[in-house]
């Protein structure tokens, strides 16, 4: 059984795959609190993986993006097997404070510490590294040695969300002139937030 706390349709948000159709399946549950979070993962419904699949079924699209809370504390290689063999296409947003699943088709990791998440996350590389940029962040903290990775992730800065529109704003800009600066990063931007859509 699985602790879902959503299943939606919507497009994909932010990153690497922003604009794309997909089916979101939320997990609940976290073992991160950060302060700048805005999702509610504490409620849930218990469903098995066939339940799942069913409801995710009535969508026209076949990308599937876990999430949560922190869908590594669930979603296990079996779990994204099975969408797969339903003609999912999977992909994961994850802490990377544990290992994700081997057979993901995309993984993000959004890092919300520096202490060695890599280290943790190292059964599966990151296809994508979306780091959450505000007035404090050192980006290169976050790469890895290259030493330890035989594929370099697409890097992502995409910046905090405060709720205060001022020093979002300065956020926003610092951000850009980091990248500016270091281009091998690229801007994500919460475009759902921008154009009002969950």
């Amino acid at each position: 059984m699985y602790r879902v706390n959503d299943i939606f349709y919507s497009l994909q948000g932010e990153g690497y795959n922003t604009g794309r159709a997909a089916v979101f399946v939320r997990f609940a549950g976290c073992n991160l609190r950060c302060p700048f979070c805005d999702t509610e993962f504490d409620s849930f419904r218990e469903m098995t993986g066939d339940d799942i699949v069913a409801e995710m079924a009535h969508y026209p699209a076949r990308f599937a993006v876990l999430t949560g809370g922190e869908p590594t504390l669930q979603a296990d290689e079996t779990f994204v097997a099975l969408l797969q063999k339903h003609g999912f296409e999977v992909a994961m947003e994850s802490n990377g404070t544990r290992p994700a699943p081997t057979n993901l088709d995309w993984l993000t990791v959004s890092p919300k510490n520096r202490e060695g998440w890599l280290l943790k996350a190292e059964r599966r590389i990151p296809d994508e590294l979306k780091v959450v940029f505000d007035e404090d962040t050192d980006p290169e903290a976050y790469l890895p040695s290259p030493l330890t990775l035989h594929q370099k992730p697409a890097l992502y800065l995409q910046p905090c969300d405060t709720g205060d529109a001022g020093h979002n704003a300065r956020i926003i800009q610092r951000c850009i002139d980091y990248i500016k600066e270091h281009p091998q990063w690229r801007l994500s931007l919460q475009t759902h937030k921008l154009a009002n859509f969950k």
